[in-house]
């Protein structure tokens, strides 16, 4: 199947179908409304992981402390009462099973991400701020996804305050973490020896400076190990081979189907497939439908476009 019979295909789907396929850092091979907004539901938990590790970076967070584990949050709604999660709606009864006691921060960014577990996001929410989410967006070269509140604050959704993606930007921040793994850090060059006479002035351009790495190597490299131990498969991973590797986020509720992941094939460079879907398909199509679109990228996997 070509990307134009792809796009024909998704044309027919009912609601917004974004998509984002191509290698880091290189111009995307196939988009379809990559910055077409979406509700994010769990694909925001990448950035707030971004954000703790950032911090951990930078040494303003110990990602081993441990940490009360509490189901009591502020609203982004300055105006609101705090507010608590229903245990119902969440996918990680490890978590809960800590209520009241502590837990590393480490360990809860492990089961927000491989379980979902929205308290843990909430509790990690809290550490990081969203100041520091939303700088984990710009370091990435996120144009407007927005992550402004924690889940199920209430009160702030109905005031408007919400936290959405694009395909993009959810594939600028994977790129980022895989292209991140893999910089070095730059060698320390010695100081220069002054010039006996001073010389002409440089009136070359300057070429415009990399982005900075989002995250140290290590860092970058700990969250893709994360996001590849991810334990909800049906989607994105359910269109590529057994076993193959795939750092990944999804989200979904009614309405709303997300697969945002880096696959590492054993035979060709890595490559982002995104898929945001904000549609009336039942949820179990909408899964086919992302396995279908990411084994379709599978098959083109050795003619996407390279990186500069």
């Amino acid at each position: 199947m070509t990307w134009h019979e792809l796009d024909t295909r998704l044309a027919d789907v009912p609601g917004t179908v974004s998509t984002y396929v191509g290698r880091p850092g290189a111009t995307p091979t196939w988009t379809r409304a990559p910055h077409a907004t979406h509700y994010a539901a769990s694909t925001m938990k990448v950035a707030i992981l971004a954000a703790l590790h950032r911090a951990a970076d930078t040494g303003r967070l110990d990602l081993d402390t441990p940490v009360p584990v509490r189901n009591d949050f502020p609203s982004a709604r300055p105006d609101a009462p705090r507010f608590s999660l229903t245990p119902h709606y969440d996918n990680d009864d490890a978590v809960w099973r800590r209520l009241g006691q502590t837990a590393p921060l480490r360990w809860l960014a492990e089961r927000m991400i491989v379980r979902s577990s929205n308290l843990a996001t909430n509790i990690l929410l809290g550490h990081v701020g969203v100041p520091a989410v939303t700088d984990a967006w710009t370091a990435a070269g996120a144009r407007h996804s927005v992550t402004a509140r924690g889940i199920e604050d209430f009160a702030a959704r109905e005031a408007g305050i919400s936290n959405i993606v694009t395909a993009a930007d959810l594939a600028a921040l994977l790129g980022a973490l895989t292209l991140g793994a893999t910089t070095a850090p730059a060698p320390t060059a010695p100081a220069p020896t002054p010039p006996a006479t001073t010389p002409p002035a440089d009136t070359t351009p300057a070429a415009t400076p990399p982005r900075p790495a989002i995250a140290t190597p290590a860092s970058c490299a700990a969250m893709l190990d994360v996001l590849c131990a991810q334990q909800f498969r049906e989607d994105l991973p359910a269109g590529l081979p057994p076993g193959t590797r795939i750092a990944h986020k999804n989200g979904w509720i009614r309405g709303i189907r997300h697969g945002a992941g880096v696959v590492f094939p054993h035979d060709a460079p890595p490559y982002l497939v995104v898929v945001c879907a904000t549609t009336d398909l039942p949820d179990d199509d909408a899964c086919r439908l992302l396995a279908d679109i990411s084994a379709q990228v599978w098959a083109a996997r050795h003619a996407l476009r390279p990186a500069a």
